[in-house]
């Protein structure tokens, strides 16, 4: 299909109707061979995603209950990735400051690269290396979990914020592909989804469900009272 830019009356460039589909294209339902086995392959490889999860899975589980051990305490989690990472660490903090899928009260949660203005005010006068690291000093106290998402665990700025976090007392929990890795070696502990990077993303995101289903559980086993009171009243 093809386009062309026409000159208005009035000086002004608009967009012509596009040409019609030329009648040999396959009918509707119709996919190629080979578009369908790329397809079936890219499914067929969630299976060492969710085969490399469920052997961690005890791991999961226990990040889901200290975690609501801590935030119950009036802790914080913190959590950052990169691209695609950036968004499952934000689908994160938006389950715990909303919920999950049962009623239960807020906790603080706060994804640092979703502070647009705090992010490219850093990046422009430190680099974007700090963007994680000095909003881990600026948010971070002792006790607090910090959580970083990475396929390939080589993020610089990933990194900095794990050595940071460290000076600070903070928790550091790493979601990557196959490891070990940077991130998994330089956080306190890691899970590492053995599978491709696509994968192993979409594996991130089952894990962070299923910490999630621990995390409520542990709640509701303590009672679950007023956490945002809790926080408020139990940080600097």
């Amino acid at each position: 299909m093809t386009a062309e830019w026409t000159l208005h009356e009035t000086g002004l460039r608009t967009l012509a109707a596009p040409q019609a589909l030329p009648a040999v294209l396959p009918g509707p339902g119709f996919v190629d061979p080979v578009t369908a086995d790329i397809v079936q392959a890219h499914l067929d490889n969630v299976v060492p995603a969710l085969d490399s999860l469920r052997s961690q899975s005890g791991r999961l589980a226990a990040w889901g209950v200290e975690l609501a051990q801590r935030l119950l305490r009036g802790q914080r989690l913190l959590a950052a990735g990169n691209g695609g990472s950036a968004a499952e660490a934000q689908h994160l903090t938006a389950e715990l400051v909303g919920r999950f899928d049962g009623e239960r009260v807020p906790f603080s949660a706060i994804s640092l690269h979703a502070e647009s203005s705090a992010v490219t005010a850093i990046a422009n006068d430190y680099g974007y290396d700090d963007v994680f690291a000095r909003q881990v000093r600026a948010h971070g106290r002792s006790g607090d979990v910090l959580m970083l998402l990475s396929t390939s665990g080589k993020s610089p700025n990933l990194l900095r914020a794990a050595e940071v976090a460290a000076r600070l007392n903070i928790t550091t929990w790493a979601l990557t592909g196959a490891g070990p890795n940077p991130l998994s070696d330089a956080c306190n502990e890691a899970v590492m989804v053995d599978a491709l990077n696509a994968n192993a993303q979409e594996g991130h995101l089952i894990a962070l469900h299923a910490m999630c289903r621990a995390f409520d559980l542990e709640v509701g086993r303590r009672g679950a009272p007023d956490a945002g009171a809790s926080a408020r009243g139990g940080r600097a």
